[in-house]
This record gives C-alpha cells, structure tokens and sequence, in this order.
C-alpha cells in the first residue's frame, strides 16, 4: 500500500532526488547523477572477513585487527558503500521516512554487488534480518525483507523471510558502543525450524553493517542451527572518516 501510494504520487509530482529534494531528469531514478558522485563506494582492498576497508591501498587480503582476534560466525561479510553522505540520506529516507519506491533500486545496487564476490550457485537461500513485531508495527515494512525479496527476483535465489525470528525488541542501536550492542543482541534471534537450515549455506541481507552485532548474532544462532555456510550482504557499512 505504501508503495502504491507512493507511486502516485510520483506520477503527479515531479520526481525530486530523496537526498538534496533536486528535481530529477530522469523520473524513477530516485537519486540525482551529482548525489551519485558523492557516494563512497566501497572497493578493495579491505579485511577479507567483514569487509572493512584499510587505510592503506597498499594492504594486501587479510582479516583486519579486530576479525583476527576473534573468530567471525560468517565467512565473509561486504557492504556497497560508506554510511554516510548520499548514501546515508537515501537509506534514512527509505528506512524511516517510508520512501519505499526506492526500494528496486537498492536492489539493483545490491544485485550489482552481490556479483562481484560470490556466484549465485553458492547460496541454498537468502535471510533477511528480521524485526520485532513491535518494530514491524511502528514502521510498517522490514527494509532488510524489502532487499532480500529484490535480489531474490534479480539473482533467481530464493528467500526465506521465517527462517530467523527477532523473539525479543532491542533499543536502537545507533548511540550503543560495540560492547552494548553485542550485549544488546544477544538471544534476540531464534531460528524455529532447525531443519530450514541445517547443512544449507545462507546470505544474510540486511540494510546497514554497523558495528556488525546484528549480523554477527544472527549468524551465530544461523550456525548453531546447522547453516553450513553464512555470509553477509549489506548495502551500507559505517566506516570512521578518513
């Protein structure tokens, strides 16, 4: 329904870009070509293990600090772009705003991404990160469900939005410290059929890798399930300013 109700409304108006509120040459498109530019993209070289990009562009593929002192529940984790800037203006919009007709473009963005590090014949499925009910309720639509349905559709690998459950709410995550939000995640997420996973390999999709608790707490109950293999795939990754 929001999305129908969206794209009248793009159909009467003319289309503004959901970052700067330019007004767009190309309806649908969603985001001005001069916000397009100003998106951090994340390229290589980065930690092998969750994606994080090095200072250096000299740095070779290893796990970074953090990675190789403690062992990741998943295989490996990448993310498209920097959280911040464009990038983290649109994701707000879609995310909290309800500009969901953004929605198939994230997908092919994440499409795009998705190619460069794995093959589609890797994957059994795709889970996307769930929310609470009570989450649900407040904003409408899971976005990470909204993104796993996308690639799904562009890739031909199924989904599988009950795999994992979110059995308990957790505060917002944004001010929380690492340590808190490790703390906070922990038993959040149930997995209620262990046979859905057990012995398949998985990607994770969720909207934002953060501090990576989120994903790190659904890949362990993933895991401990028997999910052979997990990875992760994210559109954004908070990264510290250069």
């Amino acid at each position: 329904m929001r999305l129908f109700i969206e794209t009248v409304f793009q159909f009467l108006l003319p289309a503004q870009c959901h970052c700067c509120r330019r007004f767009l040459d190309q309806a649908g498109r969603g985001i001005c070509s001069d916000c397009l530019s100003r998106i951090r993209w994340i390229e290589p070289p980065f930690c092998s293990v969750c994606g994080t990009p090095f200072a250096s562009d000299q740095a070779g593929v290893h796990p970074c600090g953090e990675c190789a002192k403690r062992r990741s529940p998943f295989t490996s984790a990448r993310a498209l772009g920097a959280y911040d800037g464009p990038l983290q203006e649109a994701i707000h919009q879609w995310k909290y705003e309800g500009r969901v007709t953004l929605t198939p473009l994230f997908g092919k963005w994440l499409a795009e991404g998705f190619a460069r590090y794995w093959n589609p014949s890797l994957f059994d499925f795709l889970v996307p990160v769930p929310v609470h009910r009570q989450r649900l309720r407040e904003r409408g639509f899971n976005q990470s469900l909204l993104l796993a349905r996308e690639l799904s559709f562009i890739t031909g690998i199924p989904f599988r939005k009950r795999v994992l459950k979110k059995i308990k709410p957790t505060i917002p995550q944004v001010a929380l410290s690492g340590i808190e939000r490790r703390r906070g995640v922990k038993g959040s997420f149930q997995v209620p059929s262990k046979g859905e996973v057990h012995g398949k390999s998985v990607l994770l999709i969720d909207d934002v890798f953060t501090t990576g608790a989120t994903v790190r707490e659904c890949s362990r109950v993933l895991k401990a399930a028997g999910a052979k293999r997990v990875d992760v795939l994210t559109l954004a990754h908070a990264l510290k300013n250069p």
